[in-house]
């Protein structure tokens, strides 16, 4: 077996958006991550230059980060149509029905769209979302 050093680490996963700042803010309220150290948003009034640029948000255990990048213009993907597809997706996992159904109420919450609903599904109950920039993420029961 090859070494850690020969292969390169996954460090974050980066959503391009047309606001940094609210896809950053979506997230975090979803997952509990915590902005890195100086992306945090700026006091009441202030400007905002990070939040035009590039955000970082970090799980507070550590692990994979997801970033976001300021783009002047994003087409949405079209996804279950193959128009434009998804060209990434987050899946996050949950341990129950009932958790599934809590987290769907709190996605709906926070600017998600529901885009598929496979919840009774008894082997892999799952819902498919766009975020508020339009990037498809699932929410499924792990065995």
């Amino acid at each position: 077996m090859a070494s850690d050093s020969a292969f390169p680490v996954l460090r974050q996963v980066v959503l391009d958006t047309e606001d940094a700042r609210g896809l950053a803010e979506f997230y975090r309220n979803l997952l509990g991550y915590v902005y890195r150290p100086g992306d945090e948003p700026p006091s009441d009034g202030a400007a905002d230059p990070r939040g035009g640029d590039w955000l970082v948000l970090r799980h507070p255990a550590g692990g994979v980060a997801l970033a976001f990048e300021q783009v002047p213009g994003l087409r949405r993907s079209t996804w279950p149509d193959d128009e434009i597809p998804q060209q990434l997706h987050l899946d996050l996992t949950v341990a129950s029905v009932a958790d599934l159904d809590r987290q769907h109420r709190r996605a709906l919450e926070l600017g998600a769209t529901l885009l598929l609903d496979r919840s009774d599904d008894e082997e892999e109950p799952l819902r498919v979302y766009a975020d508020p920039a339009g990037h498809p993420f699932c929410i499924f029961v792990a065995p």
